[in-house]
């Protein structure tokens, strides 16, 4: 098959064929490796951006960002209340070392909230999941007409990658309908990794093919790419180019190492848990230490209709080992003060308990947390009155609660990207952030 000929019938073709799938049949077809993960929003680009910036704080280098999909009780969790009515069978237990107080359910991390601070005065306007999670993610309200990029995705378009082997934003399990990149250009959207035990797939040659045939196809590849990229030249266009050339480069990598949990001794996998969450953690402890910028982790299964207490406990227990653990790992590698932890679920819970015993979504209060990364520790910000039903001080905004990663992360959180509609946008709306957290 000569270059024109294809090229002639792709144009013929073009309207039903979309680039996304063209790279992607390049690259099983050809190299015998996936490059998805660099190439997973064949719309996005950057037009420009301004130079205004605002002085932020720069105490965090990374994130490890824990997402709590589906909706955490706040009650059952961070900010248990005294009231039977609403706590149900959940105790109270008080942090050793700080005058934080947590559901009982957290035992393991209640000896180590010196090392947090707990924003108990979150609220949103979002009360469904996806449209919640969408705006947890983003700082953005959802909107048909643009797809937002996620906060790690500003992240790294606006601080930068650290390990030029490795993607800036990896993320680790979670739902597929995250808007990853959203407009930005795809070499800033996330790498998924669906199995930390997995790690990173298509990362070695497919069997049977050898070095040589490797070369010869990329070889082809590349001639294949000059020609598209000279009829089609759009920057779109143009990153899938540069998409086969990190892969390339990540397979050739050391750093592939990062993603191979068997490396770890049996007593720190067993601390992390061996569940696909506590894998996850490890797994972003591993990659942090080799410099990846943002790391998204995700434990789901917190929509509690039915049978809140049962299930909460359950959930609660693998985020309580994992999250202590992480914290406790990150510490005693000196890793905590530049690596920031979140833990960011799209709302809480009910203070009423349904006729199914279980407890329904309520966006109008809720908590997230933080840790590390220049974070006062033992800190509280804001409370919710004795139901845990409204915020009665300092109330905290999905935008603000962004905003206060980015100027952890020392991010311009007024600088523009416009995105390719022509619209600009900066990183968290017009989020305030946090400062008082930060010394």
């Amino acid at each position: 098959m000569k270059t024109r000929g294809f090229l002639s019938q792709f144009e013929r073709d073009h309207r039903s064929c979309s680039r996304r799938a063209f790279a992607g049949y390049l690259a099983k077809s050809m190299l015998g490796v996936g490059v998805g993960a660099w190439t997973s929003n064949p719309l996005a680009q950057v037009i420009g951006d301004a130079s205004r910036s605002q002085p932020a704080s720069r105490s965090a280098k990374k994130v490890i960002y824990l997402y709590m999909n589906g909706g955490m009780s706040h009650l059952d969790t961070l900010d248990p209340k005294e009231d039977a009515a609403v706590r149900g069978a959940t105790e109270i237990i008080k942090a050793s070392r700080c005058h934080t107080r947590l559901s009982a359910y957290m035992p393991r991390l209640a000896e180590c909230a010196h090392h947090t601070a707990i924003i108990r005065s979150m609220h949103s306007n979002q009360g469904a999941h996806e449209r919640g999670r969408y705006f947890v993610w983003t700082g953005y309200a959802q909107r048909g007409t643009i797809r937002h990029p996620s906060l790690g995705s500003w992240a790294v378009r606006l601080g930068g990658s650290f390990n030029p082997n490795l993607p800036g934003y990896i993320k680790i399990g979670g739902d597929t309908r995250h808007p990853g990149g959203g407009f930005l250009d795809s070499t800033f959207a996330p790498l998924p990794i669906r199995n930390p035990d997995q790690g990173l797939q298509h990362s070695q040659l497919a069997d049977g093919l050898d070095e040589a045939t490797f070369n010869a196809r990329l070889s082809l590849s590349r001639e294949f790419n000059q020609a598209f990229e000279a009829r089609f030249p759009q920057q779109q266009v143009r990153a899938y180019g540069a998409a086969y050339d990190h892969a390339i480069k990540l397979m050739k990598s050391r750093d592939l190492a990062a993603f191979d949990l068997t490396a770890e001794p049996d007593s720190m996998r067993e601390a992390y848990g061996g569940d696909a969450f506590g894998k996850g953690c490890l797994l972003a402890r591993r990659l942090i230490e080799r410099d990846v910028r943002f790391v998204e982790v995700s434990l789901g299964g917190w929509d509690t209709h039915q049978d809140n207490f049962p299930r909460v406990e359950a959930r609660a227990a693998l985020l309580d080992q994992a999250l202590s653990t992480l914290l406790q790992d990150l510490s005693s590698r000196g890793l905590l003060d530049e690596t920031l932890v979140v833990l960011a679920t799209e709302f809480g819970r009910t203070p009423k308990i349904n006729q199914n015993n279980g407890r329904d979504h309520y966006p109008k209060a809720f908590s997230c947390l933080l840790a590390g990364g220049g974070v006062k520790g033992g800190s509280i910000v804001g409370s919710t009155d004795g139901r845990g039903a409204e915020v009665i001080s300092d109330p905290v905004t999905i935008p603000d609660f962004n905003a206060t990663i980015a100027y952890a992360l020392g991010l311009p959180l007024d600088q523009i990207v416009t995105a390719p509609s022509g619209r600009p946008f900066t990183i968290a709306d017009k989020g305030q952030p946090l400062k008082q957290l930060f010394s």
